[in-house]
Parts: C-alpha cells; sequence; structure tokens
C-alpha cells in the first residue's frame, strides 16, 4: 500500500507536475511561522505486530501507528522519524498544550519528510495493549515533579532553573489540563516495551527505507537497538535527553544527597536490549570515583579495555540536554558512555547554546522553537545533501 521514502519522492515530484492536488494546512501559530503549511501527501499506517490467535478474539498486538506528512517543497532526501517518550503519545510533536505548532511543523517547514509514531501499545496503537502485560497508572504528582514544575519540588540541583513551561503548571490551569489530558498508560515492564517497540521501529525503516531518527526520553533507549539492527537505514541520531544514564537509572532524592544509583543493572548498558558489542564477551562497568562537577551524578562507564558498539560508530549522534530537567544531572553519561564505545557524538547543552529555563518536556515549552533550530542546525552541517524541491 505505502512504497518506500524514495518512492514517496517521486509521488512528491509527480504532485507537484500535475498541479492543484496538494493540501493546505494551518496551525494556530500560522502567521508566527510564515504562512500556510503545504502538504503534498499525508496518510498514516501500522507496522509490526500480528494477529494473536491466542488471545481471545485474535486481535492484532505489537503493533505501531505511523502518520506521515510530506511537504510540497521537500528539501531533503531523508525524513525524521519522531519516536516519544514514556506517558505521551505522538502529540508531543504535532502541537502544543498553549496551541502553537510543535517539531513535525517546524521540521516539515524546513523541508523534511517527517513521520510521527505512537509507541505500541500506546495512543492510536492501544488496541488490546493489556496484551503486554500490566499497565502503568496515572502519576499527577510525577508529572509535576519531572515535566511541568520541576522547580516547585527541588529534587535535583538544576530544578530550581525551569522557567519555560507555558501557564501555571497545575490541575484547573487551561494549559495543564491539555497536557495532562494527552497522558497514556505504558506497559509498566520497561524491557517489554523496548523489545516491542525495537521490533515495529525495525519494521518501520524496513517499510520507509532511510531516514533520521529523532528520539525523546524513554524512546531514547528503542533508538540504538533500532539503529544497531539496521545501521545503513539510520542516517542520524537526535536523541533529545535520550532514557539514561547508562547502566544504572537514577532516584532523586533532593538536597543535600541529591542522587542515587537504582539497583538494577541495564544488561545492554544503554538499555535493556542486548547490542553487538566487540569483542565478544560479557560486559563490566565501573563508577566514577568522582563526579564532573558537584551539581552532576557520577557516571558509570565500561570497565577498559571498553567493547565496541561496531553498528553505531558511523552513525552520527546529537545528544541534546536542557539546562533544568532532570537529565541535566547524568545526560554528559550518556555521551561520555557512546565515545566510550566509539560511537563519535555531539553533546549540547542548551545553556552553553544560550537557551536557558527548559525542562524535560522541551518541545512543548515556550521557545520549542529554539531548540529545534538547534537541531535543524546541526542536521544542515551533518547532512547537507538536498533534493531537488518540487514544484
Amino acid at each position: 500500500m505505502f512504497g518506500r521514502h524514495d518512492l514517496m519522492i517521486a509521488i512528491v515530484a509527480a504532485v507537484g507536475v500535475i498541479g492543484g492536488l496538494a493540501v493546505l494546512a494551518e496551525s494556530a501559530a500560522l502567521a508566527a511561522n510564515g504562512g500556510p503549511l503545504t502538504i503534498a501527501k499525508q496518510g498514516y499506517f501500522f507496522v509490526g505486530g500480528k494477529i494473536d490467535p491466542s488471545i481471545e478474539g485474535s486481535p492484532t498486538v505489537g503493533q505501531m501507528y505511523v502518520e506521515y506528512q510530506i511537504p510540497q517543497k521537500l528539501q531533503h532526501p531523508h525524513p525524521v522519524v519522531m519516536i516519544h517518550g514514556g506517558g505521551q503519545t505522538g502529540t508531543n510533536f504535532t502541537g502544543t498544550p498553549d496551541g502553537r505548532e510543535g517539531w513535525a511543523q517546524y521540521f516539515l517547514r524546513r523541508g523534511y519528510a517527517v513521520y510521527v509514531v505512537d509507541q505500541v501499545a500506546r495512543g492510536r496503537a492501544a488496541h488490546w495493549a493489556q496484551a503486554h502485560g500490566p499497565m502503568g497508572p496515572s502519576r499527577l504528582t510525577a508529572v509535576q515533579q519531572r515535566f511541568v514544575t520541576p522547580e516547585r519540588y527541588k529534587l535535583w540541583p538544576q530544578a530550581h532553573l525551569h522557567t519555560q513551561w507555558p501557564g501555571a503548571g497545575q490541575p484547573g490551569d487551561p494549559i495543564f489540563d491539555q497536557f495532562y489530558a494527552s497522558q497514556m498508560p505504558s506497559v509498566a515492564d520497561f524491557a517489554k516495551q523496548q523489545e516491542l517497540n525495537r521490533d515495529a521501529g525495525i519494521a518501520l525503516l524496513d517499510k520507509i527505507g532511510p531516514a533520521i531518527l529523532l528520539t525523546h526520553s524513554q524512546s531514547g533507549s528503542f533508538g540504538w537497538p533500532i539503529a544497531d539492527a539496521r545501521p545503513k537505514l539510520v542516517k542520524a541520531i537526535v536523541a533529545v535527553e535520550p532514557s539514561g544514564p547508562p547502566v544504572h537509572d537514577l532516584e532523586f532524592k533532593g538536597a543535600p544527597e541529591w542522587f542515587a544509583d537504582n539497583a538494577k543493572t541495564k544488561a545492554g548498558g544503554l538499555g535493556e536490549v542486548p547490542l553487538a558489542y566487540e569483542p565478544l564477551g560479557p560486559l563490566a562497568f565501573v563508577r566514577q570515583d568522582k563526579p564532573d562537577r558537584p551539581d552532576l551524578a557520577r557516571c558509570w562507564l565500561q570497565q577498559e579495555p571498553a567493547r565496541q558498539l561496531v553498528n553505531l560508530k558511523h552513525i552520527p549522534v546529537l545528544i541534546v540536554m536542557s539546562e533544568a530537567s532532570y537529565h541535566a544531572s547524568y545526560d554528559h553519561c550518556t555521551a561520555k558512555f557512546l565515545a566510550q564505545a566509539g560511537v563519535k557524538n555531539t553533546f549540547v547543552r542548551l545553556a552553553d547554546a544560550g537557551i536557558h529555563g527548559n525542562g524535560h518536556m522541551m518541545m512543548l515549552e515556550k521557545n520549542s522553537d529554539a531548540i529545534a533550530g538547534v537541531m535543524a542546525d546541526w542536521l544542515a552541517k551533518t547532512m547537507p545533501g538536498k533534493t531537488k524541491t518540487a514544484r
């Protein structure tokens, strides 16, 4: 039904030739973003999953929902695949709770085709989600602590710097209520989530061809194994505060102790899904004796000599970290872990780029376009090739 992305490029060109078939899509931020957004083709499909006759009614389980838009002026050969994080859906990228355009529209306006997913067992892919085990409960307090108003809770050293959430950040505020209405239960078993979304992500790339992966938070742990399995189809990874830190998750305790390592060890270092390390053999880890700075966590790295992530080492990687997020305590550890394993990466602290006050849900915050600009600039420098613009 749907071809690979290079076939999409040909379709866009054909649409431009016959003319008059483009669909105009207008957002709430139309004037601010320079006029109508002209779409040549849009639609949706499902990838992955199977009909499971062992469940009453034989439902399809394990599928990922994917919606796509191809801009009329397609300027880049590789689409951006946007994969949301925990408790979220693709709505993270298609708008903001205060009515502005999202990162999907930002990249569409700059000539990228965009594919936005709902993870397996989430959102529009949620049919028979319970087939994968228990679902996590609602978590109002955690949403406020980690996403919306961390400055009120001060669970990590950088939390007080948060200023960019639009609105009051509490129930009854219309912007908060819009955001909280978008929250979704997730499969409680995180290792199972990683396995399911790896497989569905592989199926997506097999369908559309080479692409740029843009992951956020929880989905960072899916991006590495997808790229590990299909290194020729992943042209770049933009990891926005990817799931971390490596080896052991952190528990946030507030001052003065701030951090404690979770006891569970991540089997693959970056997550639960095994990755292709060379030479073969078990991974061994060691923790820094002291942190890089007093307000940072101590990193876990491989014990030297470090094994190499051979399938990831030729893929350009950008790691983006905001100033006030809980990730501000440890995303440098992910950058260090990758570099030690032979994966060169660009680690951008937004504060160093003059972008201040952001939390973990930066794609929804007041200055979200400025952050998208950092990513777009990196892609332009890293992947400068363009296709002929469709007319």
